[in-house]
């Protein structure tokens, strides 16, 4: 309790205030007045400014290439539906992820790379208002990263290879979680499978003929150990940039056998080629062949057929009558073998003279005609 409250001082000598300054203290009822109103417009400010900041943290919007997970105290849930969103302001946090498919070099670094350290698995936490782009581009100039590109093939040959591994988010809250550590844990088991494969094939399949199989081996592997992690990450592909020996001399070698490799496939298929060009027309003898034998076979079994049925009428006949059936023979044979014989005439001096005897035949015919 204020013991002044409400008195009044007079001035020095104790007398009126007409001789000093009179100093008169009031209880205080007008000063609160007076603070209160000049803190109305400062409170009507704070609230104002509070309300459009809840306001602008009520919503937020997803493209067709992004996702979000949404955080209510800590406990996180997935959004994946475009459009605009709306979320409880102060509570929960929202993070946004892109469904587009990145990229990770291995053995080499982009500049931008370098520069940036590469783009982040999610966003920071947004707010309606701000949203951190994390669109990946750059020049196509790479660095070399040697401790990452060179490995030891099965026969103990030194090589640089460069890969890209594509891969995409396939479990947002997942991704959430592990986001900290997942692309170091990605670019880990890459790095340790790729010099597995590597080391199990040769340096000429490596840098020629066994790039294929190499990189479905590698994704197969990376795809299954990922599975096993579950930290939200999927392949999509893995592609090996360049292949090449440590020294020129090796890389000039590597490039005449590659150029003779080419050389054999160009004669392979230009004997394939060749093939298709002539096989048509060798089927098509083959075919008439086969259907000229098959005619003459049906023709010598015709033939055989009606040997044996003559050979079984003559038989029967015979059976019959057999001494008609000899002469009837004998007669037809004479006929088919008489006009083929030749008569020799021997002269009186030792010359000799041969005449077709059917000159004869055909004179006696003549002649009997004649009579």
């Amino acid at each position: 309790m204020n013991f002044f409250m409400g008195k009044k001082f007079v001035g020095p000598g104790g007398k009126s205030g007409k001789d000093g300054p009179e100093v008169v203290i009031d209880n205080g009822a007008e000063s609160n007045k007076k603070m209160k109103r000049m803190l109305r417009p400062v409170k009507f400010i704070i609230i104002l400014v509070l309300v459009a900041v809840a306001a602008l943290d009520s919503f937020y919007t997803l493209s067709e290439n992004e996702m979000a997970v949404v955080t209510t105290f800590g406990r996180p849930s997935s959004v994946m539906t475009s459009g605009p969103k709306f979320k409880y302001p102060f509570i929960q946090k929202v993070y946004k992820m892109s469904k587009e498919i990145r990229g990770m070099p291995i053995g080499y670094d982009p500049d931008y790379s370098a520069q940036t350290g590469g783009a982040p698995l999610i966003n920071s936490h947004i707010n309606a208002s701000s949203r951190v782009d994390d669109g990946e581009g750059g020049p196509e100039n790479t660095v070399s990263i040697p401790s990452e590109s060179e490995m030891i093939t099965k026969d103990f040959n030194f090589v640089n290879v460069d890969f890209y591994i594509e891969y995409q988010i396939v479990d947002p809250i997942k991704a959430y979680i592990n986001s900290q550590y997942a692309i170091s844990i990605l670019k880990n088991l890459a790095q340790s499978y790729i010099r597995d494969t590597v080391g199990s094939y040769s340096v000429d399949e490596v840098i020629t003929t066994g790039k294929s199989e190499i990189q479905a081996r590698v994704k197969a592997l990376l795809s299954e150990r990922l599975e096993q992690e579950d930290i939200g990450i999927g392949i999509v592909n893995v592609t090996i940039q360049d292949a090449e020996p440590p020294t020129e001399a090796v890389n000039n070698a590597f490039k005449a056998v590659e150029d003779a490799k080419q050389g054999m496939d160009t004669k392979i298929n230009e004997a394939k080629k060749y093939q298709s060009e002539q096989l048509p027309a060798a089927n098509a003898r083959a075919d008439k062949a086969a259907r000229d034998a098959e005619a003459y076979r049906q023709q010598r079994i015709s033939e055989a057929e009606g040997q044996v049925s003559r050979f079984n009428d003559m038989y029967e006949e015979y059976a019959k009558y057999p001494l008609i059936t000899k002469k009837r023979m004998f007669y037809e044979t004479m006929e088919e073998l008489l006009p083929g014989l030749k008569v020799i005439v021997n002269g009186s001096d030792g010359t000799q003279t041969m005449l077709p005897l059917d000159s004869f035949v055909s004179d006696s015919q003549k002649g009997g005609t004649q009579e």
